[in-house]
């Protein structure tokens, strides 16, 4: 049985952890994007932000004066029993979310939509997101709970068009760009940053494949299918191409990485969604096992092949090598 209370604990520690600390892949690929830069005004944003990350975690401050919006995803092991049940773990991460806005602390960004009602804790109507998946495992070692929290910037940096298969691989480029340039010009996004990208589905999953794809995973991560990630480098290659830097200064540094994700379709649409995580990339992620143990990473490692699955069951030997 996982205790709620050490769920909770770690869930605070993990708030402060991703508003203060960049994940270390993150920072390798912003390094690596700063040593090519060559234009001004995007060098000179680059090499403030890499000051600004060191000076953060020096003094134990938000890296970022707009925290975003935090939202959590949970991933249980098979056989997770929780003290209280999924209801008193969605208490759990609702009292860290606030205890952690008046903590940390962070910008309490949450109000209700047309009331512009303000808790000033983050927490309200449908907020924050807590998205859940499952995972097999072996018997007797599936009593764990994986808790990964993500500060997501919560205004622009998202699009989302309906292709038709007719498009192919260069209408996705097109909106791709058409998406970037957006981006860039019109202040959207802070850039560089992670670009997930999420192709079919429904619209909603499309959009969630999307976001997953920019938060969840690492930078250097690759999809399993070869096409896939030859696409992930092509278009990271294709993004820094287009004569946009940091901020959206003339340079060459839009983006840090990108990822694809996809989910079956209608036989007659192809949609697409475009998502940048912030230049802060705030996530950080902890496993919360049953025997009290916690073990902290940054990697959340959401999409293992039991995510990506497309059989109708998941076979034997696949959950056993979990």
């Amino acid at each position: 049985m996982i205790s709620i209370d050490l769920i909770e604990s770690t869930a605070e520690v993990l708030m402060d952890k991703a508003a203060i600390e960049i994940p270390q892949d993150y920072l390798d690929g912003l390094e690596a994007t700063a040593s090519v830069e060559d234009g001004d005004l995007s060098s000179f944003v680059l090499q403030a932000m890499l000051e600004n990350y060191k000076a953060a975690k020096e003094d134990r401050r938000a890296m970022c004066g707009d925290t975003g919006c935090p939202r959590w995803y949970v991933k249980m092991g098979n056989e997770a029993q929780i003290e209280g049940g999924p209801v008193a773990l969605e208490e759990a991460l609702r009292r860290a979310t606030a205890t952690a806005t008046n903590g940390v602390p962070l910008r309490p960004n949450r109000v209700h939509p047309l009331w512009r009602t303000d808790h000033d804790n983050n927490v309200g109507i449908n907020a924050p997101e807590i998205e859940y998946g499952f995972e097999p495992s072996a018997p007797g070692q599936g009593d764990w709970i994986d808790l990964t929290t993500v500060h997501k910037g919560g205004l622009f940096g998202t699009d989302y068009r309906m292709l038709f298969p007719s498009d192919g691989i260069e209408g996705i480029k097109r909106f791709y760009l058409d998406s970037l340039v957006a981006f860039g010009k019109r202040g959207l996004a802070c850039q560089p940053a992670i670009i997930g990208i999420g192709l079919g589905g429904s619209k909603d999953t499309c959009m969630v494949l999307g976001k997953r794809a920019a938060c969840l995973r690492t930078v250097g991560d690759r999809n399993p299918d070869p096409r896939i990630a030859e696409l992930e480098m092509e278009f990271k290659e294709l993004g820094n191409s287009i004569g946009m830097g940091a901020m959206g200064f003339v340079g060459k540094s839009m983006v840090v990485d990108c990822h694809i994700e996809v989910g079956y379709c209608h036989t007659g649409g192809m949609q697409m969604s475009v998502h940048a995580f912030c230049l802060s990339s705030r996530r950080a992620c902890a496993r919360v096992h049953a025997d009290g143990r916690v073990e902290h990473r940054t990697d959340p490692q959401w999409f293992t092949p039991f995510q990506r699955r497309e059989t109708v069951e998941w076979p034997a030997t696949a959950t056993a090598a979990q």
